[in-house]
C-alpha cells in the first residue's frame, strides 16, 4: 500500500514537471519572435498583432520552415514574392535563402500585408481581404469580391469559396484579436 501511494505521488509530481515545461515552452515560442515581428511591423507601418498572428499561422515561429510550394521562413515568403521587395527597397545582393533569416522575413512578410492591406481600401475592413490576398493570391480575392463582397468583409468571408482560405483568414483574424494584448494597436 505504501509502495502504491508513493508511485502516485511521483507520478503526480512527473506529471506536474512535464505540465509546467511544456507551458513555458509554449509560453517561450510564442514570443520568441516578438521583437523581429515588432521592428518589420513598424517598418511598413502594420498592426504588429496582424504580423505576429500571421507568423503563428504560418509557422509557429519557426524561421527555419520551407513549405511545400516552395515558400520559405518564418513567415512563409515565396521567393518571387522576396524578389520584388527586394526591388522595391532596393536590397542588392538579395538571394532566397536570405528568407530563413527571420528578420528579413518578418520585413518581406510586413511589407507583403502592407501591400495587401492598401489594395481594399473600399472595403469596410480591409485585413480579411488582405489575408485572403496573402494565402490564396491577389487574383483569388478579386474573383472572390463581387457585389456585396466587394466592399463587406463579412459578406466576402462568407461568400468565400475557398474552405482551406476561410479557415485560415478567420483563424489568423481570432489570433490577431487574442496579440491586441501584446501589442495594442497603433493610435491613429
Amino acid at each position: 500500500m505504501w509502495l502504491i501511494k508513493k508511485i502516485d505521488w511521483f507520478g503526480l509530481l512527473l506529471l506536474a514537471a512535464l505540465g509546467g515545461a511544456a507551458w513555458w515552452y509554449w509560453d517561450w515560442r510564442d514570443h520568441s519572435m516578438d521583437g523581429v515581428i515588432l521592428a518589420a511591423a513598424r517598418r511598413y507601418e502594420v498592426e504588429p498583432a496582424l504580423v505576429k498572428a500571421v507568423a503563428w499561422r504560418e509557422t509557429w515561429f519557426s524561421p527555419s520552415s520551407r513549405g511545400k510550394a516552395g515558400e520559405l521562413g518564418l513567415m512563409q515568403i515565396r521567393p518571387v514574392t522576396a524578389g520584388e521587395w527586394a526591388k522595391t527597397e532596393r536590397v542588392p545582393g538579395f538571394q532566397p535563402e536570405h528568407l530563413l533569416d527571420a528578420r528579413t522575413n518578418a520585413l518581406v512578410g510586413a511589407w507583403c500585408l502592407r501591400r495587401a492591406l492598401r489594395r481594399y481600401p473600399q472595403a469596410d475592413d480591409p485585413v480579411p481581404f488582405a489575408l485572403a490576398d496573402y494565402n490564396a493570391g491577389r487574383g483569388r480575392v478579386l474573383q472572390w469580391s463581387k457585389g456585396a463582397a466587394a466592399t463587406n468583409s463579412e459578406a466576402f468571408l462568407a461568400d468565400m469559396p475557398f474552405p482551406g482560405t476561410k479557415a485560415y483568414t478567420k483563424a489568423v483574424m481570432r489570433r490577431e484579436r487574442n496579440y491586441r494584448d501584446v501589442f495594442p494597436p497603433a493610435p491613429k
